[in-house]
């Protein structure tokens, strides 16, 4: 099975959790910067909300995939809101892209709200749910 981690991250928050994932699973993420150059059955996509919602650079990254891609897999962390999940959809399905039902979800520090997130404990899940994913 071939997979790739991307992530988009301002802060780190989501490059931690991309950096955990991969280690988790024996592949190197990279940030959005590098396209996907082989086709992937999985691609987990790290990604945060900024401005209340998924930042255009990660909307232009999927419109640019150029290679098949089984599914995508959402990863997203944010101060305030529940999750990116329904806008990654909405782009990828745009772009024909499969979005995975699953995905993973931590708070994420921002300025002084959840302080220290993700945290280890939010680390340990997105290990254990990228592991759940490629079983």
């Amino acid at each position: 099975m071939k997979i790739a981690i991307r992530y988009y991250s301002k802060t780190g928050n989501t490059e931690k959790l991309a950096e955990a994932i991969g280690e988790a699973i024996g592949v190197a993420p990279k940030t959005i910067d590098e396209p996907l150059n082989e086709d992937v059955d999985i691609l987990f996509l790290g990604n945060s909300v900024y401005n209340a919602g998924a930042d255009s650079k990660v909307k232009e990254f999927l419109k640019n995939i150029d290679v098949n891609v089984g599914s995508i897999v959402n990863v997203s962390s944010a101060a305030l809101i529940e999750s990116t999940y329904k806008q990654i959809k909405k782009e990828a399905e745009k772009c024909g892209l499969n979005m995975d039902d699953r995905e993973f979800h931590c708070r994420g520090q921002f300025k002084f709200v959840h302080r220290g997130h993700p945290n280890e404990e939010d680390i340990n899940e997105a290990v254990n749910f990228a592991k759940s994913i490629v079983r």
